[in-house]
């Protein structure tokens, strides 16, 4: 059998092909192909990101038209609702989710002295930052990977927090100062899991679901049914961590002002086949608290 996994062309995404491609092994033949997307060009320009489908649009549509036969994103990109006649077939195992600081010099959160530079253009940390340390100054950092840590190196930063999963992916974990905590810093929607698109009918999904993992897969649908029941977009102060094993799962919550002054958590636990309803469930606690106020004050 004869599998085309499409990828946008960044270190990351290839890397992330290539291990998709290793674990399906066995008797498919599978070749990566590179499809550039809006978010690649936007991210390229230093732009900023307003919609995760900047990221997986393009591949959408190769998915469709027959281009590839499965999409490989990271999954904190892909949004809540899928194009019609696709479906998120697979989710394997996930990496560590947290974020992690890298500085110059190798300095942890707590040490980096007031008025340091940390750069990061995530609002969800930029307010999870400003709640633990305002003495900071936060600087925006787009760009890949590799262009971050370059200006890190440059000095245009004295840190920089980035997803630990990404850094791992790439065989760059030695540049990791410190890993954050989740009660400081409490991860992204998806960060960490991989996602598996494919279209509903056909042998590639079937191939897919090969290499998903159940644990993984059920912990991003309680992630996802959270920030679909809050409504909020990718740019919205908001953070959860889901945990499953077996039949059960634990999921929490939480939404912040930009400005850091004020945070919202909440957190549920039930059986892992209800996993989307007990996402939800954390995210009317959330709404029933004021966190559409929140949302609203941070431009969502």
């Amino acid at each position: 059998m004869r599998l085309r996994l499409g990828a946008r062309g960044s270190a990351l995404s290839l890397a992330q092909a290539s291990l998709v491609r290793g674990a399906l092994g066995g008797e498919a033949e599978v070749e990566i192909v590179v499809v550039r997307t809006t978010g690649d060009r936007l991210s390229a320009e230093g732009a900023s990101i307003r919609w995760k489908g900047d990221f997986t649009r393009e591949l959408d549509e190769a998915l469709l038209d027959g281009r590839i036969d499965v999409a490989v994103h990271s999954l904190k990109d892909v949004p809540s609702a899928l194009p019609d006649g696709l479906v998120l077939a697979a989710v394997p195992e996930r990496e560590d989710p947290r974020d992690v600081l890298v500085s110059e010099p190798r300095r942890a959160f707590e040490d980096l002295p007031e008025g340091a530079r940390v750069g990061t253009s995530s609002p969800r940390r930029q307010a999870q930052i400003r709640l633990a340390r305002p003495d900071l100054e936060l600087v925006e950092a787009r760009g890949n990977v590799d262009t971050r840590l370059r200006r890190l190196r440059e000095g245009r930063f004295d840190a920089l927090v980035l997803a630990r999963a990404g850094l791992a992916r790439l065989g760059r974990t030695g540049e990791i100062v410190e890993v954050f905590e989740e009660g400081l810093l409490l991860p992204a929607v998806g960060q960490g899991a991989l996602a598996l698109v494919a279209r509903r009918e056909g042998p590639a999904r079937d191939a897919a679901r090969g290499i998903d993992h159940p644990s993984s897969h059920a912990e991003v649908l309680a992630e996802r049914g959270f920030l679909a029941a809050l409504e909020a977009g990718c740019r919205a102060p908001v953070a959860a961590r889901a945990r499953a094993s077996g039949e059960r799962l634990e999921i929490s919550g939480a939404v912040f002002a930009g400005d850091g002054s004020r945070a919202l958590r909440a957190a549920a636990s039930g059986s892992t086949p209800d996993a989307v309803a007990i996402g939800r469930r954390v995210a009317q606690e959330l709404l029933d608290r004021g966190a559409s106020a929140l949302l609203g004050a941070s431009g969502e």
